[in-house]
C-alpha cells in the first residue's frame, strides 16, 4: 500500500493529468449538452466554458484537500440569473451541473486507476466529489429560486409601470405599441378600463389573480395589476363577477391610446359603486344618473330637504311613505304593484302616496318631479350606506 506521501504525491499527479485534460473533457461535455438538454441551446459557448472551467478548478481543490467548500462560499447567483433569462430551467440547470461533476469523477476514477492512486484514498476522494455535487446543487437551486423571485418582481414591477402609463395617460404611442407586443396585448382591439376593490377575505394580490383570471374567460385578453390599492387595468370583455365579491367600476371600450379616459370613468363608477355599497361590475348604462349624484352635494341636499325632510315629522309613519313612494318610481308608478310589495291594500297605499304630496306640495304625476324625487332618494341612499 502507498504511504501518506506517496500516496499525496500520486495523488498530485492524478490532478496534474485532469488538468492537463480539462479542455478536451469540457469539449465533449459541451457538445453532449446541447444535445441532451435543448435549453442550453440559448446559452453560448463561451459562457457554458466559463461555468466547466469554474467547477473544474472547485472540484480539483476539493480533490487535492478533501473537504468541501460552505455553501455560502459558492457564489453561483450571476450564473442563475443569466440561464433564468435565457429560458433555462433550474431542473436543466442541475442536470448540467451534475453532467459536468460525473464527467469529473469518471475523469478522477480514471487517472488514479492509471496511476495506481490509494483505492482507500480513491473512495474517500470520490465521497467529497459527491458532497461537493450535493452541496453545490442545493446552493444552485436556493440562487435561482431567489433568482426567479428577483426577476418576477421586477417583471410585476415593470408590468405595473406599463399598466401605469396607459391608465394615467403618459405612455407615447411608441411605448404603448411596444408594451402591447410584451404583454400580449392587441392595439388594434378595444378595452374597456377596469379599477376594482375586493369585498371578501382575499388580499390586493390575489384579488387581482383571480380577477384577472374572470376577465380572461373564454379566450379574451385583459391585463391588471394593483395600483393605489385598488386593482386596475384593461379588459376585452366585461367579468361575470360571482364568488369572491368585487365592487368594480367599468369605463366604456376604447382603443389603447384612449384608455386612459376609459379609466376615468371606470374610477367614478367604482366610487359610485361604493357609494351605494354595492357588489359587481358597473358601468354608465348601470348607475346611469345615480353615478351624478354623488358628485352634485348642493344639488341633492336641496332635493332631500324639498322631499324627503317633510316626512320626518311623521316619525315611523314618515318612513313608510318614503317606502311607497320609492317602490312607486320603481315599479312604474303602478299602485298595485305597490300594494303587492308591501303585502297592504291598494286604498292604503293610495293614502300614503297621497300625504306624501300634501306633505310636500309634489305632484307624483309630474316628470320632473318623479326624477327629483329619484335623485332625492339617491342621495338618502348615499347617506344611509355611509358616504358623504
Amino acid at each position: 500500500m502507498t504511504g501518506p506521501q506517496g500516496g499525496a504525491q500520486t495523488l498530485e499527479a492524478v490532478i496534474d493529468a485532469m488538468r492537463g485534460k480539462e479542455a478536451e473533457v469540457g469539449d465533449r461535455l459541451c457538445t453532449r449538452l446541447a444535445d441532451r438538454i435543448p435549453s442550453y441551446r440559448a446559452v453560448p459557448g463561451e459562457l457554458i466554458e466559463e461555468a466547466w472551467s469554474r467547477h473544474f478548478r472547485r472540484a480539483l481543490t476539493v480533490l487535492r484537500d478533501g473537504s468541501v467548500p460552505a455553501p455560502e462560499d459558492i457564489d453561483e447567483a450571476d450564473v442563475a440569473r443569466d440561464r433564468l433569462t435565457r429560458g433555462v430551467p433550474l431542473g436543466d440547470g442541475l442536470r448540467a451541473f451534475r453532467g459536468a461533476l460525473g464527467a469529473i469523477r469518471d475523469l478522477f476514477i480514471s487517472e488514479a486507476t492509471r496511476r495506481g492512486l490509494d483505492p482507500l484514498l480513491m473512495v474517500e476522494r470520490t465521497k467529497a466529489l459527491w458532497q461537493l455535487a450535493d452541496t453545490e446543487s442545493l446552493q444552485i437551486a436556493s440562487v435561482h429560486r431567489r433568482a426567479e423571485v428577483d426577476a418576477a418582481l421586477l417583471d410585476a414591477r415593470r408590468r405595473a409601470d406599463f399598466l401605469r402609463g396607459l391608465l394615467y395617460g403618459t405612455h407615447s404611442a411608441a411605448e404603448i405599441n411596444s408594451g402591447a407586443a410584451i404583454y400580449g396585448l392587441d392595439p388594434q382591439r378595444r378595452y374597456q378600463a377596469i379599477r376594482a376593490v375586493p369585498r371578501g377575505g382575499l388580499g390586493l394580490d390575489r384579488s387581482e389573480r383571480v380577477l384577472e383570471t374572470l376577465c380572461r374567460a373564454h379566450g379574451r385578453t385583459a391585463m391588471l395589476a394593483v395600483l393605489d390599492e385598488t386593482i386596475a387595468g384593461v379588459t376585452e370583455t366585461r367579468p361575470v363577477i360571482g364568488e369572491p365579491e368585487f365592487t368594480a367600476g367599468l369605463g366604456p371600450p376604447t382603443h389603447l391610446g384612449e384608455v386612459h379616459r376609459s379609466f376615468l370613468t371606470a374610477g367614478r363608477m367604482l366610487d359610485a359603486a361604493r357609494a351605494y355599497d354595492r357588489t359587481g361590475v358597473y358601468d354608465l348604462g348601470d348607475l346611469s344618473w345615480r353615478a351624478a349624484v354623488l358628485g352634485e352635494p348642493e344639488l341633492s341636499a336641496v332635493l332631500v330637504a324639498r322631499y324627503l325632510t317633510p316626512l320626518e315629522a311623521e316619525g315611523a309613519f314618515g318612513e313608510l311613505i318614503e317606502e311607497s313612494v320609492r317602490l312607486y318610481l320603481e315599479t312604474g308608478r303602478h299602485i298595485a304593484d305597490v300594494a303587492r310589495s308591501l303585502h297592504i291594500h291598494v286604498n292604503t297605499a293610495r293614502y300614503r302616496l297621497r300625504r306624501f304630496e300634501e306633505l310636500t306640495g309634489a305632484r307624483l304625476d309630474s316628470p320632473d318631479t318623479t326624477v327629483e324625487i329619484s335623485w332625492a332618494l339617491a342621495a338618502r341612499e348615499l347617506r344611509t350606506s355611509g358616504s358623504a
